[in-house]
């Protein structure tokens, strides 16, 4: 009986000992290193990709924000800010019951096929939408000249960048809208202008909110 209870005893200590050990080596000493380790590496990334304007924190680089005027008595749906540049449609084609306007409830997209009526609706609005907002004096935006992104929202809804093709037929209304020459804004777009990943993955794009950060100080010192 007492040997019987001796080893009990020392199979729970064992036992014992081992949550103990795997305790402190993954659920204290794995993380630390790792978070220790992407502090020191990728600081950025880990911290949430934060962009900051005037010393305080405007958003993430990897989410796209909403550049709309406030709501009117009345209104349903907020029109958009046009001495902003925009981003991709976040409501309209990524539209569900929770996340209409980048409220990082849930995100996702319409899952529609190409010849639903609504959507073929919905692309054809935006697109008249778009030549309406961007065409200004001395410049006109032809219906063929507006990209796909202009028009329909990505996958999550969120995308927090633009082609640059969009932030092009953008750039007349912004230096309109801002009293700004069109050279200014062109070289800002130019300046937030990221290639190919590695030079050979995703495609050429554009950072809405970074951009418009830029724009900004842009303003402030005119």
């Amino acid at each position: 009986m007492n040997n019987s209870v001796t080893n009990t005893a020392r199979l729970l200590w064992a036992g014992l000992r081992a949550l103990l050990v795997l305790t402190l080596v993954t659920g204290v000493i794995y993380p630390l290193v790792v978070t220790g380790i992407a502090q020191g590496l990728f600081s950025d990334q880990a911290n949430g990709s934060e962009i900051k304007a005037d010393g305080k924190v405007v958003g993430s680089s990897l989410i796209g924000q909403s550049y709309n005027l406030p709501l009117e008595k009345g209104q349903e749906t907020s029109e958009p800010d046009l001495k902003w540049f925009q981003g991709r449609p976040q409501n309209g084609l990524g539209t569900n019951s929770v996340n209409t306007r980048y409220s990082l409830i849930l995100s996702g997209a319409t899952n529609r096929s190409a010849d639903n009526k609504d959507l073929v609706d919905w692309v054809t609005a935006a697109k008249a939408a778009v030549v309406k907002d961007n065409s200004v004096n001395g410049y006109t935006v032809k219906p063929s000249e507006v990209p796909a992104d202009a028009v329909t929202s990505s996958g999550s809804g969120l995308d927090p960048d633009i082609s640059p093709q969009y932030a092009d037929i953008q750039v007349h209304r912004v230096a309109e809208k801002n009293g700004l020459p069109v050279d200014r804004v062109e070289k800002l777009v130019d300046d937030h202008t990221e290639g190919r990943t590695l030079g050979f993955m995703g495609e050429p794009r554009v950072n809405v909110l970074e951009l418009n950060t830029a724009l900004r100080e842009l303003l402030a010192k005119s």
